[in-house]
Parts: C-alpha cells; sequence; structure tokens
C-alpha cells in the first residue's frame, strides 16, 4: 500500500510524524513500514531508541508483568531470560526490534520535540524540534530541569522545523518525571537526582543518602543500594501493597522448546494474558475478590518482617488495588536492615546537608534520591502542543483529561496518543494496549488514503460521552474506594486507566469509524487555501 498523498495547498515535509522510540512509538514504526507507510520521521530526544526502557537505568529496574506478554505480538523473543525481564534485556530487546527493522534510517535521535502547532490553513502540525543539548542549556538557565519546562517560553531558541500531515505521540503518560515541591529542596548542596535520570557516575559507597518515596521504582533499588551506603532514611508517605514476585530464571531446556516450536510461546502469552485478565473481576465488577489477595500481601508483610512496629508502619491502610500493586521478594528485607531507616513522618523542608521531618527531626545526607514517579495527570508540557484557534492541549486539558479513546482529542486534528489519557492498567500488560491503539491508527490513517480525507478530528460529543461513560464505570471500581492515588486528579476522576477489560478496549478500536469523527476532504481543504490567497491578493 501506498502512503496516503499529500494535502493540496502545501505538500508537508514527511507524511507522519512520530514522537518516541519506546514501545509505542517503536511498534507504530515498524507497522508503519509493514503497511507500506514509508514516509515518516521518528524523534527521539536520548541517543538510543528504549523510551522509558532506556530512561530508567536504576540498579533492579525490571518489568512487573511477565516477559511473554510484556514484548510485541508480532516480534516474540523467544531467548528471555527469566520470567521477569531486567531492564537490560528489555533495552536489548528493543534494540534488537528496531535493527531487525531498520529504523535507524528512520529516526532523529537527540531530538526534543518541543512545539508541535496546527496549521489550520495548510492542514499540517509544524513541529518545532531542539538538540538534547540545547534543552538542557536552557534547563539550566531557567533554573529546573528539563522536564520542567515551559516550551512556550519566548526565550527558548529558535531550534528547526519542519511539517507533516499526521501526529502520532507515542510519549505516555510516565516519560515525565515528578519532581516533588518539598522547601529547600533546590538549595541542597549534595547530590540529588530522580530515579528515572539515575546517577551511574555517582558512588554511593559509604554515603548517607535519603530516599523519598516508596512505589515502583523504590521498592526495586531500595533493596540494591541498601548494602552499599552507610545510611539509608527512606521516606514513605502510604504504605503499598506489596506481593510475592514469582520470578525464576528460564532454562535453556524451556527457551531451546520456544525456539523449535513457537506456538507454545504463543501459548504460554495466551495463559498470562487470561491469567491476568482474570484480574480485571475483581479491580472492576467485584472488589470484594480482593479480600483473598490482601490476606496473602499480609501474609507476605508478617513473614518477611518480624519487628511488630516496623510492620504497623509497612500495614497499608486503603483497600488493596486502589492504588498500584506492588510486586517483590527484597522490598521488606532490606528495610530491616540496620542501616535502614523508615521514616513516615512526612517532610518538612530540605537543608543545605539535611532533610528535616514534621516533627522536626533533623537527618544529615549526602545525596537524595526521588523515587516520586512520574505526572500523568499532567503529561503535556505547556506550550508544546497547540490545535486548532491556537489552542495550547496543556490549558485545553487542565486537569480534565478528556480523549476519545484515550487517542484522539477534539480540537486536534491528524493527532493520535498512544498510551493515553484512561488507556493505562492495574492488571496485565500495557503492549496489548499499544498494539490495540497502533492498529486504530492504521486503519485511520488507511481510510484517509482511500477516501481522501484531509482532516480527522474527532466529534465533540464523541468525545464527551467517552469520557463520562469511562466516569461512570470507573465510580463502581476499587480505584474510587478513596485512597491518594495517581490514578485520580484533583477532582477525584480516573484519567489514568481504563476501567474494563483489554480485550472490550481492543473491541473498541478494532475500527476506525469516520461517522464519530468531522473528516474534511481533501479538496476542501484546496478550495479553502485558495480561497485564502485569493483575499490575500486582493487585499
Amino acid at each position: 500500500m501506498n502512503a496516503p498523498a499529500h494535502v493540496p495547498g502545501q505538500p508537508a515535509d514527511v507524511e507522519i510524524a512520530v514522537i518516541g522510540t519506546g514501545f509505542s512509538g517503536l511498534g507504530t514504526a515498524i507497522r508503519l513500514q509493514q503497511e507500506g507507510f514509508n514516509d515518516f520521521v521518528v524523534l527521539e530526544r536520548n541517543d538510543k531508541v528504549g523510551g522509558t526502557w532506556y530512561n530508567n537505568r536504576y540498579p533492579g529496574c525490571a518489568c512487573d508483568v511477565q516477559s511473554h506478554l510484556y514484548s510485541f505480538s508480532f516480534e516474540p523473543n523467544a531467548s528471555w531470560s527469566r520470567m521477569f525481564a531486567t531492564q537490560p534485556e528489555i533495552q536489548a530487546y528493543m534494540e534488537g526490534c528496531a535493527e531487525r527493522h531498520n529504523l535507524a534510517r528512520k529516526i532523529r535521535f537527540q531530538t526534543w520535540v518541543t512545539q508541535a502547532r496546527w496549521d489550520e490553513k495548510q492542514g499540517l502540525w509544524r513541529i518545532r524540534t531542539h538538540t538534547g543539548a540545547q534543552v538542557e542549556e536552557f534547563a539550566r538557565s531557567r533554573g529546573c530541569h528539563a522536564f520542567e519546562l515551559d516550551f512556550g517560553d519566548t526565550g527558548m531558541p529558535a531550534g528547526e522545523e519542519f511539517t507533516a500531515r499526521f501526529l502520532i505521540s507515542g510519549m505516555g503518560g510516565l516519560s515525565r518525571p515528578a519532581y516533588p515541591n518539598i522547601p529547600g529542596l533546590r538549595d541542597f548542596k549534595g547530590e540529588i537526582f530522580h530515579s528515572a535520570a539515575w546517577r551511574d557516575d555517582y558512588r554511593l559507597e559509604n554515603k548517607r543518602v535519603a530516599v523519598i518515596g516508596t512505589g515502583a521504582s523504590a521498592i526495586q533499588f531500595v533493596p540494591q543500594i541498601a548494602p552499599k551506603v552507610k545510611q539509608m532514611h527512606l521516606f514513605q508517605r502510604t504504605a503499598p501493597w506489596i506481593m510475592p514476585k514469582p520470578d525464576r530464571k528460564t532454562s535453556k531446556f524451556e527457551r531451546g522448546l520456544y525456539r523449535l516450536f513457537p506456538w507454545l510461546q504463543r501459548a504460554q502469552r495466551a495463559r498470562i494474558y487470561c491469567q491476568l485478565e482474570a484480574r480485571a473481576l475483581a479491580f472492576v465488577l467485584s472488589p470484594r475478590l480482593l479480600k483473598l489477595a490482601e490476606k496473602m500481601a499480609l501474609k507476605h508483610l508478617n513473614k518477611q518482617v518480624a519487628n511488630d512496629s516496623l510492620r504497623k508502619q509497612l500495614t497499608p491502610d486503603y483497600r488493596l488495588g486502589c492504588k498500584r500493586i506492588l510486586i517483590s521478594n527484597d522490598y521488606y528485607p532490606a528495610l530491616c536492615r540496620s542501616n535502614v531507616e523508615l521514616v513516615t513522618d512526612g517532610i518538612a523542608e530540605v537543608k543545605a546537608n539535611s532533610v528535616v521531618d514534621r516533627k522536626g527531626n533533623e537527618r544529615m545526607v549526602d545525596a537524595i534520591i526521588l523515587g516520586t514517579g512520574f505526572q500523568p495527570q499532567n503529561p503535556i508540557p505547556r506550550g508544546a502542543i497547540f490545535g486548532r484557534g491556537e489552542k495550547d492541549l496543556h490549558e485545553t486539558w487542565d486537569g480534565k483529561l478528556e480523549t476519545y479513546l484515550g487517542t484522539t482529542v477534539h480540537g486536534y486534528p491528524n493527532m493520535f496518543l498512544l498510551m493515553g489519557p484512561n488507556t493505562g492498567l492495574g492488571h496485565s500488560s500495557m503492549i496489548y494496549m499499544i498494539e490495540s491503539q497502533i492498529r486504530y491508527v492504521l486503519d485511520c490513517l488507511k481510510q484517509a488514503k482511500t477516501r481522501n480525507f484531509a482532516h480527522v478530528e474527532v466529534r465533540e460529543q464523541v468525545q464527551a460521552k467517552f469520557y463520562d461513560g469511562v466516569q461512570r464505570k470507573s465510580d463502581a471500581t476499587i480505584w474510587n474506594s478513596g485512597c491518594n492515588s495517581w490514578y485520580l486528579n484533583d477532582q477525584g476522576k480516573n484519567t489514568a486507566l481504563w476501567p474494563g477489560f483489554t480485550w472490550e478496549y481492543r473491541r473498541r478500536t478494532r475500527q476506525f469509524e469516520s461517522l464519530e469523527y468531522y473528516c474534511k476532504p481533501a479538496s476542501a481543504v484546496q478550495l479553502s487555501t485558495q480561497a485564502t490567497e485569493t483575499v490575500t491578493q486582493q487585499e
């Protein structure tokens, strides 16, 4: 199949621009090529593919979904060394995918997309990019991290600009690290870094370290660094629910079988999928079913933590599943070490060489590690994406991340979001959701070609109906049971997770329905452009 024709008026520099080379962007690039869409470019801010799996290189980083399911269905890997792959192995898998599909020629590395503006007249996206060095230098001049920049800042260097007819964002909701607003944090004189930007060059041996956060990242790196540091102060706001991790090595015999009989691996993948999908019964339909899981988690805690006081601090005071459920076999033992202190009194301020809790206790530290996660409620920086009428997507959403299928947004034609709002999962593999979205986007591109659509934009009422439906369904789930979770926005609305089974989402995205969209023919764009040019000439 040939790539879609360019829009009359002003030809685009490329037909399709893809942002990111995580699983979303990489999978999109592979499937675009397979379907014959060859006029595209992939923009990646790092110097390698991988997205979040490249950025998160902290000690102990690994996936919490089994490897056979946390991988592309069209790129099976018979050589996974463990049931739950580690970051280096996932990174190697993604690099292998890019190499096998010869994607290096399509990817612009060290390229930040700092702004994308919809040109209504020409029916194009005008995309501004900067090098990583430019972004870092500008962030230093503003006294902030690159992920905290306002890309609409008038002081931003000019950068380079090109145009694309379609814009596909593979950034997802876990691409912007969250930096806590703690008084004095920026005045700390020691080393401070986020787990998503781990400092491999900083030696932790014999250091006094404060770790802020006890989420999915911290429970992995804390056990790895605890034996190295002189003293660790782990600041916990809320105790997480932690289940045992059923991990093991994959034997050479198993790997050989998968290579000889690929259907066996497909069967294993299907088994894992069904097993994980069954969890949605408890999350969505009957939260009472989680009582058994709570007992298992508490048994895990009681078995690994003998100290009554510490066990009490580590016992969650909310329903299991309300926040992300974590899995680990070595986190609790790490907290039982004599050089590890669990602090639950909160942080009042950070001084030049210390952290002060809310009871006034001051702890001297050499380094602070932020295990504070990402910004799923604020995934797009201010000044980054402008749609029709110069509307900033950051302001359009303003905490209410309203989309259609987590993929398209009214007012932003020819733009697709992968891993957008309400596509996250608390029970299964995001790769399944990503592949569903990619198929949906590809069907739209095919229809744009065959039916000569220049613009596709979801109808406002369709988007509103979808959002309202998601919220109604979310009301009865475990996620709305009262805890403070990143799944919910400030108004208590679920803007992160898909409130149902993943197969339901795949069914919803199996085909692009043009009646749900404003689909403007290319001829209409050409007439509009010609009329504008005529008026301009008469003036």
